[in-house]
């Protein structure tokens, strides 16, 4: 009998370090998923002169009282499509350069938003905080007298659940998603194979927001994409599809996910333009 109680204390004491070594783990994951989730450059940008020569360097503040950097590359003379791109997770605006001036060359204005915590910018970052980012950043577009109409949404990657997510609160005349997932928890699972979604403390839900919205859609996706499964992003344009309206699907052939063809090349910029048109905000000739 001593011996059998001795054998349910240890087995109990066994139970108990087990227990504690998986609460911790979880605390552990939970407390640092955003520094998995985002990554930042915090460095400062050089100057907008050098790296996107016509653009300016402008602030704006948030609603929870944030001042943040962007640049903003104005459409030519007479016209007001502009593209308002949110970023993926990682980098800060000079990595974008080449993105902002293709847009530009097409005729586009660009605003390239800044997060909280990117760039030389205060702030940490969330999926709360970058949608205030988002709303703050076109409200500076409208402010400066860029209509509602012409204004083109771009989100990359993470930055398309951050660009769906406004495009539900204030319709675009088209929204773009490059390389989507459905959901931050799909996402994660399909780079760290397991399924660690309920332990994020962000959901970055494209699928639901897409759902909310209306207007014109356009998915690019690279065929060869090993961060976010193209079948991801196809599931994204096919949850757009749900609504009367036109969903474009653009495979980049042989793209990763951080290619240039991908980020900022042809493929791309045609879907802005042709989706844009769609939307009426046609850019300048």
């Amino acid at each position: 009998m001593a011996q059998r109680a001795r054998g349910r204390r240890v087995l109990v004491r066994g139970a108990v370090v087990v227990t504690v070594g998986l609460l911790v783990v979880v605390g552990l994951v939970v407390a640092f998923s955003r520094s998995l989730v985002f990554v930042p450059d915090r460095s400062s940008p050089p100057p907008v002169s050098d790296a996107l020569p016509g653009a300016q360097e402008v602030a704006f503040r948030t609603s929870d009282g944030l001042t943040l950097a962007a640049w903003y590359l104005p459409a030519p003379t007479g016209c007001t499509a502009t593209v308002l791109v949110a970023p993926g997770n990682g980098g800060h605006r000079g990595s974008r350069a080449p993105l902002a001036a293709a847009l530009g060359e097409a005729g586009f204005g660009v605003l390239l938003l800044e997060y909280r915590g990117y760039g030389g910018n205060p702030g940490a970052a969330s999926e709360t905080g970058l949608l205030r980012d988002a709303r703050a950043a076109r409200a500076y577009l409208v402010g400066s007298g860029v209509p509602a109409t012409a204004i083109v949404y771009l989100g990359e990657s993470l930055g398309a659940a951050v660009a769906a997510g406004l495009a539900a609160e204030h319709p675009p005349a088209a929204l773009v998603l490059r390389s989507p997932f459905t959901t931050l928890a799909d996402a994660a699972r399909a780079a760290y194979r397991v399924p660690v979604g309920p332990l994020l403390r962000d959901r970055f839900d494209v699928v639901a927001a897409v759902r909310r919205t209306t207007v014109p859609v356009a998915v690019v996706l690279g065929d060869r994409d090993a961060t976010v499964p193209p079948r991801l992003s196809r599931a994204v344009a096919d949850a757009a599809r749900e609504s009367p309206r036109s969903v474009a699907e653009v495979v980049v052939p042989g793209a990763d996910h951080n290619d240039a063809a991908l980020t900022s090349g042809r493929d791309l910029v045609d879907a802005v333009v042709d989706v844009a048109i769609v939307g009426g905000a046609e850019p300048c000739p």
